[in-house]
């Protein structure tokens, strides 16, 4: 190849400026200073190669042009041609050394079009992930990242890493004007790579921040997002159009709840497609639902206070190996939902917090921007980006990971301007009430949008007042979530359990009083992490007693649950009745299961399980009054009740529950119809660890009418114990 001296056309000229804050990093628009650029009939070509030796323009043909140095590490050279569609830059560092071929960054087109750029500023764009972030991209033949993220008042934005020796002057962004995006696309960088943005803010001070829209991350502590791109291939398609022609509200919906890193600790994703779909599949539960997993720095925080809203933990393994684990879970039946957490963020500093800057993500008055229990910032969803980041990232995990559905954390956090505020510490909406007008308007985008995008999912909201509407459609003004947590329901249950057996008949309300609002919204019945952590205890150790009693509690109580409209939620370790406190650094108990006790717990969930299974009455119409009638409800005296479900085709199952420590012999209750009845479970079977009080597994109702109903029939009520019965006809 031969060198040859650059023609006599004129340089482009450029101001002191524009040069001294292109060598620095520090200028909007870098690639109208470096790259190639027309000028008086000829092309000038700048590059920024700081310290180099030497930089040559290497020509289409081959020619290397040598390249002059003009300022603080820029090279330039003007070429006598009309134009320069493309080249490359031969950089020799150190006298005497080879010289190396490189791409220009600076000349290539934007990666992000028009489109995306109106979107995002109008905050409508529903798959801002392939827009912003890092992507892998081939551009004029060349291979490397294009890299983009929203900061609209920062002053410079560079993307630093593994790739450029974290020297962000080599690869300083270009503002893309009113939309706040900055761009560039980086030769070279490719899977694996590590980086991050650093910004120069408003307040003129500069900040490495890890991208907001990464798609993968460092394993904590380190805190680099990592440029990562998915060639996994799904099998589901056949569980997804099953669930698409679903309705979630007549379905079956037993919901196992797991904090994976702890469920069996060394274990990652892939490990968990195989011991954990095994387990759940055993176990008979339709659903997981994953605490959190999205990235977050504490461990301690279970994934609540999530700094990567698109990147699952790399604790556990890569996004493909997650992606593993949901296509697993689809192949044998299992639903999977996520936590999901758009209420609050926390205030790492390299993270979403004043990001450019400025209050960006959050609101900048802290009486609506700083959450004072949770020591986090909230969102800003009245900001059309924010909103858009929020709503794109509930499709984002719907779409790309395939899940059926997401549980909103914290809903009630959202919904009032006065959340754990005192007076002066909050400011009223526009017409002077409490309620927080934008993120209601948020919430129904994201659960519209998610229903629109995604069919058969559900949106779950965790919210713990009595907001009216909450699974009530948007298009009649509700939030438009399709179940709500019955936090009323769990806590005056868990209250009256809390009770000795002797006093409990004092609070027999509390176990009927969700059936007064039973059908004000779409329900499930949870018993959640929340009630086994941080100073509860167990579920096992809430109720009185010596052990046998607290376990006989805990199945009765169980078989309530299950047999109460709405759907079931339990934590991991409920099932086989954890007796200490859940911690998510010592995973679960497992050895337990060598305990009768124990071992007869899990016993019956799977059971239960089995039983909901088999007779759709427990499950086809939790939201139809007609679906549930009250046979005995008020026997305070006798701390017991008893009711029926019935399916769409009228068949009943009917349920008996004595949570009180003595058996009931010769026990009349109701039956829906007469002839022979089926034991179908007694949780004090001896199986489940129990006295083996019960009635052999048949009765036959007598026609002796009782509360209105021509049959009766007399029982043998088990001590803390439940039993199941079902019409003969329905099995013989």
């Amino acid at each position: 190849m031969t060198e040859t001296p650059a023609p006599a056309v004129p340089v482009m000229p450029l101001g002191e400026h524009e040069l001294g804050a292109t060598a620095t990093g520090s200028y909007h628009d870098p690639h109208s200073v470096l790259g190639a650029h027309e000028y008086a009939g000829g092309v000038t070509v700048r590059t920024l190669a700081p310290l180099a030796h030497e930089v040559a323009v290497l020509l289409p043909d081959g020619t290397a042009v040598p390249m002059e140095h003009e300022y603080d590490g820029i090279w330039v050279v003007a070429l006598a041609r009309p134009e320069l569609p493309s080249h490359r830059l031969r950089v020799t560092w150190t006298q005497g050394a080879e010289p190396v071929e490189l791409e220009e960054p600076y000349r290539f087109l934007p990666t992000i079009g028009e489109l995306d750029l109106h979107l995002i500023r109008e905050g409508r764009h529903e798959e801002l992930w392939r827009a912003l972030g890092a992507h892998l991209a081939t551009l004029d033949g060349v291979e490397g990242t294009s890299f983009a993220v929203w900061a609209p008042n920062a002053r410079a934005v560079q993307v630093v890493g593994s790739f450029n020796g974290w020297d962000g002057r080599l690869h300083a962004l270009r503002s893309l004007g009113a939309s706040g995006v900055w761009e560039v696309f980086v030769p070279g960088p490719g899977e694996g790579d590590v980086y991050k943005f650093r910004i120069l803010g408003a307040d003129g001070v500069w900040r490495d921040k890890a991208d907001p829209m990464a798609r993968f991350a460092e394993v904590p502590p380190a805190t680099g997002s990592v440029i990562t791109h998915s060639d996994f291939e799904w099998t589901d398609d056949h569980w997804l159009a099953e669930r698409a022609a679903g309705d979630p509200l007549s379905s079956r919906m037993s919901v196992y709840e797991v904090h994976l890193p702890s469920w069996r600790p060394g274990l990652g994703y892939r490990e968990l497609a195989t011991e954990l779909t095994d387990y759940v599949r055993e176990m008979g539960f339709t659903h997981v639902e994953l605490m959190p997993v999205s990235e977050h720095p504490f461990g301690g925080s279970w994934g609540y206070q999530v700094t990567g809203y698109y990147a699952p933990t790399s604790r556990l393994g890569s996004p493909d190996e997650l992606r593993h684990l949901i296509d697993t879970l689809h192949g044998a039946g299992i639903g999977v939902l996520l936590d999901w957490v758009p209420a609050h963020f926390p205030k790492d500093e390299w993270a979403l917090g004043r990001f450019d800057g400025t209050p960006l993500y959050e609101h900048a008055d802290p009486r609506r921007g700083e959450h004072p229990d949770w020591g986090t910032y909230i969102f800003d969803t009245g900001r059309n980006e924010v909103r858009n980041f929020l709503v794109a990232n509930a499709c984002y995990w719907l779409e790309e990971f395939h899940v059926d559905g997401l549980r909103v954390d914290a809903v009630a956090s959202m919904l009032y301007l006065d959340y754990s505020r005192e007076d002066g510490q909050w400011v009223p909406n526009r017409h002077g009430g409490r309620e927080d007008l934008e993120n209601i308007a948020f919430l129904q985008e994201a659960t519209a949008t998610a229903y629109k995008r995604a069919p058969g999912i559900v949106m779950i909201a965790e919210e713990s007042t009595s907001f009216p509407g909450v699974t009530r459609p948007t298009d009649a003004g509700g939030l438009g979530f399709g179940f709500k947590w019955n936090m009323g329901w769990m806590h005056d249950t868990l209250q009256y359990l809390g009770q000795d057996p002797v006093h409990r008949q004092h609070h027999h309300g509390e176990l009927t009083f969700s059936m007064v609002y039973q059908y004000s919204e779409n329900f499930v019945l949870p018993l959640s992490h929340d009630e086994v952590v941080h100073g509860k205890g167990s579920l096992l150790r809430k109720a009185p007693g010596d052990d046998w009693q607290q376990a006989a509690t805990l199945r009765s109580y169980l078989a309530f649950q299950w047999t109460h409209p709405g759907k079931q939620l339990v934590f991991m370790g409920i099932e086989f009745a954890q007796g200490t406190e859940w911690s998510e650094q010592a995973g679960l108990p497992w050895w337990l299961l060598e305990y009768p006790l124990h071992r007869g717990a899990q016993q019956l969930v799977r059971d239960l399980n089995a039983v909901q299974e088999e007779f759709p009455a427990l499950y086809e119409r939790d939201q139809d009054p007609g679906g549930f009638e009250w046979l005995i409800g008020d026997d305070a005296a006798h701390n017991t009740l008893s009711f029926a479900r019935r399916d769409a085709a009228g068949d009943p199952v009917v349920v008996v529950v004595n949570f009180s420590a003595e058996p009931w012999h010769e026990y009349r209750i109701p039956l829906p119809e007469g002839g022979d009845w089926l034991e179908v479970l007694n949780s004090d079977a001896p199986v489940y660890g129990g006295s083996g009080v019960g009635n052999l597994g048949r009765v036959h109702a007598e026609q002796l009418p009782l509360h209105g109903r021509e049959h009766s029939v007399r029982l043998s009520l088990p001590p803390l114990g439940a039993v199941i019965l079902v019409p003969s006809r329905l099995r013989d």
